[in-house]
């Protein structure tokens, strides 16, 4: 699926990596955008706050690697913001938070910052 490590992903090339991460991140707000659409908390809301969760799990644990080849102030604001999207998505979860817009809004800056 879309599990990869940053080993892995150096080892394909960093454009290789970067168009693994869009993909990613562009099926993420698919379905985000998908569940922003539907009415209340269904299936739709399930499958995006599943996958995204999944996704910055991921990029946390990548981030945190020692190999990460990133600035490590870089590593630590993409953590912080990690952070805060898998503590909505828990909130929206949860239900005690409809703010799919907010996570869309900062995912999307995000994957357009991938180069």
């Amino acid at each position: 699926m879309y599990q990869f490590s940053y080993v892995e992903i150096m080892e394909d090339g960093v454009e290789t990596a970067r168009s693994r991460e869009r993909q990613v991140l562009d099926r993420s707000l698919d379905l985000l955008r998908k569940a922003a659409q539907a009415d209340g908390y269904g299936r739709d809301t399930i499958e995006a706050v599943y996958f995204t969760r999944r996704v910055w799990i991921r990029f946390v644990e990548d981030l945190g690697n020692p190999e990460n080849m990133l600035d490590q102030e870089l590593r630590a604001n993409l953590i912080s913001i990690a952070i805060w999207i898998l503590g909505e998505l828990d909130r929206i979860r949860k239900r005690e938070s409809t703010n799919i817009q907010g996570i869309i809004d900062i995912t999307t800056i995000i994957r357009d910052g991938i180069k």
